[in-house]
């Protein structure tokens, strides 16, 4: 298994931008947090801090595969510097100003969402330059998921801490500063600057006119619905269980399952159809979900969240090999960025329904959303089964060689065929 991941790591360039992007997302990992953080010491109430950050999020969401488009078309970065130099003013502007004159602030979480940079999805666009195999691509895919894990859990420590030591508004400052810094690092590499797309068919839809993309798009709606009501539900339980730092165990333990599942599948070298592996992967995930309704004791409801938590990295990880086949030609990062946008929009939703389902069912209910949304998402893949595979097991679209399709052709390499 570590041989696997140190010689991606080994490869020219890999280390440094991994690194780079995780630094890159420390913002949009952790600015929902930040703002929260920020609005309550400004004064500010739980309504206008959870407003201020749905904003922030909801920008990020439609700003995503527009400049994933942009990237298609003019290059990493013409778009990814600048993208992210405008959301840390953004951001900027909301510590500077405050929450008074409060269409101001809305302006600035508006800005610091829309353009933050579609770096997830441009790192995915690079791994084959860089990587040149198709099996060190896919174990480099899981090795994403897995750090994207680390990140969304160390991120909100790292805020926290910064919050303790000055205040919040220099956490707003520092984590983008570092943010810009992470971008920095990666547009400067030898990879991201020769990087070009392949040609792109002029198509207002762009990566949406794939009928694949679009099922995969609905199946992960629900799996981030399932885990934006498990953050929700697991607030509910601490409470029930009067100890606040049962949140944190949960959160924990979840992100142990994930960090232990996505090293697991990336160890392994994977034959067969990557859409018949979702299918397979998400049943378990959703599997894993249902149990977390029974809301046991502590040590087992931490064993669940384990358990719940073991089939997510993978399921990202065979996604983005999904999402790679079937991207149109000339539109991976876009697509990439669409499947962020719609997991992003997804894990919203979850909070939103948690939440009621809480006061009015009980804990229990707020972690049966997260059920329904793991059997919704298998649900879409088996009733889509017709448009993500062929007869014959290849793709119904964009099955062609990545590397033909998406970017500059490198020898020895074809993606799409077997994963």
């Amino acid at each position: 298994m570590a041989a696997g991941y140190a010689d991606i790591l080994g490869t020219p360039y890999a280390a440094r931008l991994l690194a780079g992007t995780l630094v890159g997302r420390l913002p949009s990992a952790t600015g929902h947090i930040a703002i929260v953080l920020f609005v309550r010491d400004a004064g500010g109430g739980y309504t206008l801090a959870g407003a201020l950050a749905a904003v922030y999020g909801l920008s990020t969401a439609v700003g995503q595969p527009l400049l994933g488009r942009a990237v298609d078309l003019f290059g990493q970065p013409r778009v990814q510097l600048p993208a992210a130099v405008l959301s840390a003013l953004g951001m900027v502007l909301l510590a500077v100003t405050g929450i008074d004159p409060l269409p101001l602030a809305y302006a600035a979480a508006v800005v610091a969402g829309f353009f933050t940079p579609p770096l997830e999805g441009g790192l995915r666009a690079l791994w084959p330059s860089v990587l040149q195999r198709e099996d060190r691509v896919h174990r480099a895919y899981a090795m994403d998921a897995v750090a994207q894990e680390v990140m969304f859990t160390a991120g909100p420590l790292f805020v926290t801490l910064l919050v303790a030591l000055w205040s919040p508004g220099a956490a707003l400052l520092v984590i983008n500063a570092i943010g810009v810094l992470g971008a920095l690092s990666v547009v400067l590499s030898k990879p991201s600057r020769a990087w070009r797309s392949a040609p792109r068919e002029a198509h207002w839809l762009g990566a949406l006119r794939s009928p694949g993309l679009l099922a995969l798009l609905a199946a992960f709606l629900f799996v981030g619905l399932a885990l934006g009501s498990i953050t929700v539900a697991g607030v509910a339980y601490a409470d029930d269980q009067g100890r606040e730092s049962v949140y944190g165990w949960l959160m924990a333990a979840l992100g142990l399952g994930a960090l232990v599942g996505g090293l697991a599948y990336g160890a392994r070298q994977w034959t067969g159809s990557p859409e018949r592996r979702l299918v397979g992967i998400v049943a378990l995930l959703a599997a894993g979900y249902l149990p977390l309704a029974l809301t046991p004791g502590v040590v087992a409801m931490t064993g669940l969240a384990v358990l719940s938590g073991v089939f997510l990295a993978p399921a990202l990880a065979c996604a983005f090999i999904v999402v790679d086949r079937h991207a149109p030609r000339g539109t991976v990062t876009e697509a990439f960025s669409w499947l962020v946008t719609t997991f992003g929009v997804g894990a919203a939703f979850g909070t939103g329904v948690a939440g009621p389902a809480v006061e009015l069912a009980g804990t229990s209910a707020s972690f049966a959303v997260a059920g329904a949304g793991g059997v919704a998402a298998l649900l879409v893949l088996l009733a889509t089964r017709g448009v993500l595979t062929a007869p014959g097991g290849e793709t119904a679209e964009g099955a062609g060689d990545e590397n033909d399709r998406n970017g500059a052709a490198q020898p020895g390499f074809s993606s799409g065929r077997q994963a």
